[in-house]
Order: structure tokens, then sequence, then C-alpha cells
């Protein structure tokens, strides 16, 4: 996951802004981490989502610990999926796959930020592989389909978590799991969503006697992330 130095974050902020901060080094960090891990550049990228992003680096410098509502379409989409779902999607993105972008949680479920134009194309993707919500509808899907994803793009807006945390928030409302930790992250496309998806509905039919893991205890490369 992202890491990022304790400082105040009005000084990592300023970074993000493009002033300058001798608290970081060339590479935009520094030794020691918080619990959250967004970094200045992945701040700066956060708030390039709305119309105003100096307004929204200046109301976190002020608010640090409080989430912000930003519009999909332009810097990101978001795909939605139930929590329990969604985290077999990340593990099979993670195990198995290229890894992801940023990653969030929100009331019970899981935020995946993907390439802009993700959410208009995943759901066509889902149904032409008879794993949306037609087949559902209709009975004609496969057994153990994949849930309900709600698509966030063009027109749409998402809240996003504070950029600012600590241990008494990890298991809060809404959180970062894979923390935006530069200024164009790499995002996945509905291809790879599709294919973690699918993925994901396989597993969940199979039955293990085995209790399931804590769902705190993954930590995710980020360093694998293409």
């Amino acid at each position: 996951m992202s890491r990022t130095g304790k400082q105040p974050l009005a000084d990592r902020l300023d970074l993000a802004a493009g002033r300058r901060s001798d608290a970081f080094d060339a590479s935009g960090t520094s030794g020691t981490s918080d619990a959250v891990g967004v970094t200045a550049d992945g701040a700066a990228w956060l708030a390039s989502a709305g119309p105003y992003p100096r307004s929204t680096l200046a109301f976190w410098r002020e608010r640090p610990d409080a989430p912000v509502v930003l519009p999909c379409g332009a810097a990101f989409d978001v795909v939605s999926a139930p929590a329990i779902f969604g985290r077999r999607m990340l593990d099979r993105l993670w195990e198995e796959g290229p890894g992801t972008g940023p990653v969030a949680v929100h009331r019970g479920r899981m935020l995946l930020f993907a390439a802009p134009g993700t959410a208009q194309r995943l759901p066509s993707l889902l149904e032409w592989e008879e794993w949306g919500s037609r087949a559902r509808q209709d009975g004609s899907g496969r057994a153990g389909g994949v849930p309900p994803l709600l698509c966030h793009g063009n027109g749409d807006a998402v809240t996003v978590p504070a950029p600012v945390g600590g241990p008494g928030l990890m298991r809060s409302a809404s959180r970062w799991l894979v923390a935006p930790d530069a200024r164009h992250p790499w995002l996945p496309g509905p291809e790879i969503l599709l294919w973690a998806a699918v993925r994901a509905a396989r597993a969940a039919v199979r039955i293990s006697i085995f209790p399931p893991a804590d769902q705190d205890a993954n930590v995710y490369d980020v360093s694998r992330r293409r």
C-alpha cells in the first residue's frame, strides 16, 4: 500500500499544488508512514477530478480527515461492488492479475477506481459474457453470477475518503484500502475488471470447510501494479 510521511497535511498538499516542501525527498515521500498513505501527488490527482482542484486541496489543508464528493468521468470512473464480492475481486487482481489502482471502502461497498470509460463499457461486457443483470433477471445467467456492480462515470459522483486517517478510523464507513500515490496512477480498464469479476464469481461457488480469513489482513504490494 502507498506510504507517506507524518508531516502536516498542509505541507504535503502544498507540494501537491506545486510548491516546494523540504520535508520530502526527490521521490515525494519520506521515511516514515501513516495509516492511510495518500501522498501529496495522490491528493493532487484526486483533486484534479473536480472543476476546482485548488479549492479541494485548500479544503483538505483545513480538514485533512474529511471525505469529499468528487465527479467521475474525467480523472477516473468508479466501480462499486458489494464488500465481500469486491474483496474477492481484489484478491484475484493482486494474486493472479496486474494489481489495481486506488481502492476504497464506503458504507459497506468496495470502490475500485478505474480508467475513464469503464462505467459505460463494463456492463455491456458483463451482459455479453452472460454474467450481467439481464441474465440474472431472465434466469439465463451462470450459477453464482456476478452481483450488481454500480458503475459510476460521466454525470456521476462518489464520496472519496479523507486523505488522512489513523488506527481508530481503520473500520470507519469511508477509508482507503489502496491509497492513491501518484499524479497519474495506473487504472484498470473494463476488460481487466470483467476478468476479475468473472473469476471472483467462479470462486464464490466453491465450498470451503475453512473459515474466511480476516478481511483486514491483506496487504497489497503496489510495486506489482502495472
